[in-house]
C-alpha cells in the first residue's frame, strides 16, 4: 500500500517538473511571432503595481461592448498567459526576478497593460480606464517603482508566442519547489481520501 501511494505521489509531481529536460532559454512557442500582434514591454516595478490592479482591469475589459479583434486578441492572450502562470499564485512570479514563473508573469501584465491602454481609448470605458490608470501611476510614485527593473524589463511580447514557466529552474526556486510539492500532496491527500469514501460505500459481497 506504501509502495503504490509513493508511486501516486511521484505521479503527481513528475507531470509537473518533466518538461525541465526540454527547457529552453525563454520557453516560448513556435507559432513566430509574424502571426499575431506585438504587446509593449513592461517594467519590473510597474507590473507589482498592475498585478494589484489586475482583477479591475480584467472585469472592465469583459464588460466593455465597443472592442475589435485586435481587442480581443490581446485580451484573450492575458487570459491564457495568466494560466500558464498559474494565475498567479506562485510566490515571487511578480516580484522574484529569479523565480521559473517571473517571465511569464511579465507576459500576462504586459498584455493587461495594453488591454487598459487600449480601454482609456473606449469611449464608454475611458473614464474608468483612466481612473486605474490614475491610481496606478500613484501608487508607482508612492512606492519608488518607477526605475525598477529586472531582466525582462525590456522584452516586447507577441500574441502568437506564448510564454511557459522555466520548469527547468523549479528544483533552484526553493519557494516555486514548495508550492508545487504541496499542491501535489495535497492532491495525493484527496485522491486518497476518495478512495477510501468510495472504499467505505462499496457493499460487501456475501
Amino acid at each position: 500500500m506504501i509502495a503504490r501511494s509513493a508511486r501516486l505521489l511521484l505521479c503527481l509531481i513528475l507531470p509537473l517538473l518533466a518538461a525541465s529536460g526540454q527547457a529552453l532559454a525563454h520557453q516560448r512557442s513556435t507559432d513566430g511571432p509574424h502571426t499575431g500582434l506585438a504587446i509593449p514591454e513592461i517594467s519590473h516595478g510597474e507590473m507589482i503595481v498592475m498585478a494589484e490592479h489586475r482583477a479591475a482591469i480584467i472585469d472592465l475589459a469583459s464588460r466593455a461592448t465597443d472592442t475589435d479583434e485586435p481587442f480581443r486578441r490581446v485580451l484573450n492572450y492575458a487570459a491564457i498567459q495568466y494560466a500558464y502562470c498559474f494565475w498567479g499564485k506562485m510566490p515571487g512570479g511578480v516580484t522574484d526576478e529569479v523565480s521559473p514563473f517571473n517571465e511569464c508573469s511579465h507576459a500576462y501584465l504586459a498584455a493587461t497593460k495594453a488591454v487598459l491602454l487600449k480601454l482609456r481609448d473606449m469611449p464608454r470605458e475611458t473614464k474608468a480606464a483612466g481612473a486605474i490608470v490614475s491610481e496606478i501611476d500613484v501608487a508607482m510614485t508612492m512606492r519608488g517603482l518607477s526605475l525598477i527593473t529586472c531582466a525582462f524589463s525590456g522584452e516586447a511580447f507577441n500574441t502568437a508566442d506564448v510564454i511557459r514557466p522555466h520548469w527547468a529552474d523549479i528544483p533552484t526556486h526553493p519557494a516555486s519547489m514548495a508550492s508545487l510539492t504541496g499542491l501535489a500532496a495535497l492532491c495525493f491527500l484527496m485522491v486518497i481520501a476518495c478512495r477510501r469514501l468510495l472504499g467505505a460505500k462499496t457493499p460487501k459481497q456475501s
